[in-house]
């Protein structure tokens, strides 16, 4: 059995060193990102058996993400290669030392392709959770209609679903957005999001009152991402709240990836709401200290690293 299989997009990355607009003679690191790909390599890194359901274009960024979500353990029987369109890419700087700044190179991409019939039903039926994103969601309709086919073959066979909102206003109108997650809520098991991204589907503003709305939805579980201020988390039995764990924070990009990862570990192993938050909380606080989206993402043996008072582990 699977533990979890995440439905989604991979991109080709590329991050400006230093801090700064992009200019030429800028240097850059190549690397790789992407929602579920970040929370695949963060739960394979805690010891889980990860399947990624997606699509790369035939060429050299395709093959690089293959290579390394495969060295980082995560199955990937199920990512089709195609031949008719190129791997998307994405470019990433710090304009100034506390503001990053995205743009995205995805329209017609490989990414943007997936369908239904690149998700492998047998798959998707002998995981414990399946995770997407409202990013995959906004790809386009075939990517859409791609997450709806895997969240239904979940739910029939008893699978958890579990769904980060992922907003990105570069990607389609908060309208769309909204309509997209509205459909699809009544069938989610485990709902993440920002404070601002909840609120495409309540009117609420404090965090226990967006956790409570969007629970009374339908989801059994709803986490609050807060970032520097913690999180919020709302299942059966209550509301549960921890702060964030102190840090000094390198890159920002990937920690909600991060949080979501070491949750969904610490869920599989039965703990209760408050140990999966702090769990959530303490990779979030791993991964921000390090540059990249996942490359600072912790092992099982690290999520002590942050708990003592020394600075130096020996």
């Amino acid at each position: 059995m699977t533990d979890v299989v995440t439905v989604g997009e991979s991109l080709g990355l590329f991050r400006g060193d230093g801090t700064g607009p992009l200019t030429p003679g800028t240097s850059a690191t190549f690397s790789f990102a992407g929602a579920e790909s970040n929370v695949s390599i963060g739960l394979a890194r805690l010891g889980l058996r990860v399947a990624m359901v997606g699509r790369v274009g035939d060429d050299l960024m395709g093959r690089v993400i293959g290579e390394g979500l495969r060295s980082e353990g995560v199955d990937l029987s199920a990512l089709v290669v195609d031949a008719e369109a190129p791997t998307g890419f994405m470019l990433r700087y710090h304009r100034t030392a506390d503001r990053v700044v995205a743009a995205y190179h995805r329209r017609g991409s490989a990414g943007s392709r997936l369908s239904r019939e690149d998700v492998d039903e047998d798959l998707v039926r002998s995981a414990k959770i399946l995770h997407t994103t409202g990013i995959t969601l906004g790809l386009g309709p075939s990517a859409r209609d791609a997450v709806e086919h895997a969240v239904e073959l979940a739910c029939a066979a008893g699978v958890t679903v579990s769904v980060d909102v992922n907003y990105r206003s570069k990607l389609w109108s908060r309208q769309d957005a909204a309509a997209a997650m509205r459909s699809l809520i009544g069938r989610v098991d485990v709902v993440f999001g920002g404070e601002e991204e909840l609120r495409l589907l309540t009117d609420e503003t404090e965090p226990e009152a967006i956790a409570e709305a969007v629970h009374g939805l339908g989801p059994t579980e709803v986490v609050v991402k807060r970032g520097s201020r913690g999180a919020v988390g709302r299942d059966a039995g209550g509301t549960a709240t921890v702060p964030a764990v102190t840090v000094s924070g390198v890159d920002p990009v990937g920690a909600g990836d991060a949080f979501v990862a070491g949750y969904l570990s610490a869920r599989i192993e039965g703990l209760d709401l408050t140990a999966r938050l702090r769990r959530g909380a303490v990779c979030g606080a791993v991964a921000v200290s390090v540059p990249g989206d996942w490359e600072g993402l912790p092992r099982r043996g690290e999520l002590e690293l942050l708990s003592g008072g020394e600075d130096v582990h020996r």
